[in-house]
Order: structure tokens, then sequence, then C-alpha cells
């Protein structure tokens, strides 16, 4: 029996899930169907923040553990992508959070909203350092399609991590996984140095991102469509609201148009490991709403976890339901499981 295990999917959550492993000292191969930088991880904002993620009661420690990793990470932002900015949560108080708001540091309640400093994220740099880092690990990454799960896990001596996103819908399938549209814009920064998000409740949004590439200017939240082309009238309308906040955005020169469809899932974030019916262990970590980013390391090494009690608590398969233990195909096996 072999210690290596296959991730499927390219996106933050299959590249961190295959850093956690190859880490901690499996083989690990990545199959994605799309090479990172198209995938809807590239076109995140990104800010830090437990935005439109299930389960409530579980997403807290996830988020909070993946902070503790990204507040690390900043400290080289010229290589990781990931710089510690202050911004402003309008419409939101401390004492209007979940319980995962006492663990967030320097939270204050200003005239104009929440104020905090908190990881702001550049995808297209992130997801290649996590790809090197990966690499250095030992890891591949291969861009390849998968049609059936147990392509990667064909035998009781493999192991699939199922980190597909929206593509997990046809791959599982899960017909609760659908998709909520976002659409942003880039345009050059006009000067703007603090994030800032505004009420979050419906399917149109405000948010203005600083990155290093330009600034985000959001955006939408449509559930249920499935179009991937950007729509003028949409962005217009973005550009708008944004202005309404800074005027200086209005004159702003437009340098792209981003649409990505964010993976929700009835039920929330699905993470558990299953028996397949060609005897291989499948863990599944999707269904991360608009939060793949925020909860990406705590999912990540929970993923791990689950997989190194399968298989015995590292690499190859030894104890606690492992390959001889006679899962039936398809069964939950009876570890911490989510979803």
């Amino acid at each position: 029996m072999s210690g290596e295990v296959v991730v499927v999917g390219g996106g933050v959550a299959g590249l961190t899930t295959a850093v956690v492993l190859a880490e901690s000292g499996w083989s690990v191969r990545v199959w994605s169907r799309e090479p990172a930088e198209r995938t809807c991880s590239a076109v995140a904002g990104a800010l830090w923040w437990p935005y439109r993620v299930e389960p409530e009661e579980l997403v807290g420690d996830w988020s909070l553990d993946s902070l503790r990793v990204y507040e690390e990470l900043a400290r080289t932002p010229e290589d990781t992508g990931v710089r510690l900015v202050a911004g402003v949560m309008a419409g939101t108080t401390p004492a209007g959070l979940g319980a995962w708001g006492a663990g967030v540091a320097g939270l204050t309640d200003g005239s104009d909203g929440l104020r905090a400093v908190l990881p702001l994220i550049d995808m297209p740099a992130h997801l290649r350092y996590l790809r090197r880092r990966l690499e250095a690990a030992g890891g591949v990454v291969e861009q390849r399609g998968v049609t059936r799960l147990a392509e990667a896990a064909p035998s009781p001596g493999h192991a699939v991590v199922n980190c597909t996103g929206m593509g997990a819908r046809e791959l599982v399938p899960d017909g609760g996984v659908r998709p909520v549209r976002g659409q942003l814009v880039v345009v050059e920064n006009p000067g703007v140095e603090e994030w800032y998000v505004g009420a979050t409740g419906g399917a149109d949004s405000v948010y203005l991102f600083p990155q290093p590439y330009g600034l985000v200017l959001g955006g939408t939240a449509q559930e249920d469509q499935w179009g991937q082309e950007p729509d003028p009238a949409v962005a217009r309308a973005i550009v708008e609201r944004c202005a309404r906040v800074r005027p200086e955005v209005a004159g702003a020169k437009m340098l792209e148009h981003r649409v990505g469809l964010r993976p929700a899932r009835d039920g929330g974030v699905r993470l558990e490991a299953e028996r397949l019916s060609s005897g291989g262990l499948c863990v599944h970590n999707y269904g991360h709403g608009g939060a793949g980013v925020t909860v990406a390391w705590g999912c990540a090494r929970e993923a791990a976890r689950l997989v190194g009690a399968v298989r015995g608590g590292g690499p190859g398969w030894a104890r606690g339901g492992g390959a001889g233990g006679g899962a039936a195909p398809g069964r939950l096996l009876g570890y911490r499981t989510f979803g």
C-alpha cells in the first residue's frame, strides 16, 4: 500500500489541501481540469471573512485556523500574495458576529462600521505560491479531467480528496451544489488604501479591495445563475454603487471584468470520508460557498486528518477502519465527519 493521495481540483481548496498532505509526508498528485489561474479561486476578491458559508457552528473554527496561517504568510506578501490591510465592514458591529469574532484581534466599533485589519489576498499570486510550496514538498500538479472519483482511487490501496467545487455537482453527483454568480470589476486604483465592504444581504453588494494589480470593485451574489460572461449593465451598476462610497472611483480606468461561480451547497460544506465502490477512500472537501479562501486551511487540515485517521495516521493504511476493515462501498466511515 503506497502513501499516495490524489487531490481532485486545482483551486484554493485543492492546492491548500495538497500542501497540507504533502507537508505531512504523503505523496500527492493534484488533478485539475483547468490550470489554477482559470479556476473560480483566481477570480476572488479576496478578503478573509466568513461569507455565505455553512454550517455556522463549524465555520468559525475553520476560519480562525485559516486566519492564523494567513497572518503568518502576510510576513512575506511579495512571496505569498497575502497582506494585512485595514478596512471597514459597514453596518456590522462586534456584537453582531458569531462566536468566532472573539478570535479576531483588533476589531473596533467605529462610526462607519466595524473596523478591522484582515488578510487581503492577491489570489493569482497566492495560487502560484501554493503550487510552488506543493512542488517543494514533492507534490505534482497534472492538468487532467476526471469523470469518476474511482479513477483517482481505483482500489482499496488508494485515496482521493474531492475538492472540485462546482464540479462536484456532476462528479459525485451532488445536486445540492449550486452556483452563486459573482461579477466584479478591476480598475486602476485612484488612491484607495483601505478595503471597504457595504452591508451584504441581497444579490447586489458593495466592496472595494485594493490589490497590487488594481482596485477590485464588487459585486453580485446571484443564486442559481450559470452565466460566466460579464454583463456590461451589471458592471456599470457595480461602479456606480462603489462610487457612492468613493467618488474618485467613477473616473478610474477600467482594467478587467471578472465572473466566478461560488460553489454553494445545500447544507453547507461537505467534509467527510466515504468508501468508494472501488474500495478506495474518498474524503470530500467541497461546498465552501463564498468563503473558500477564508476556510481553506482549516478545511484542508481536517481533510488531511480524515485521510490519516482512515489510513492509520500517516502514509500507508494501518488501523482505525482502514482498507482491511471491510467498510461497505459508499458507506460513510466512522470518523468525525460533516455534511
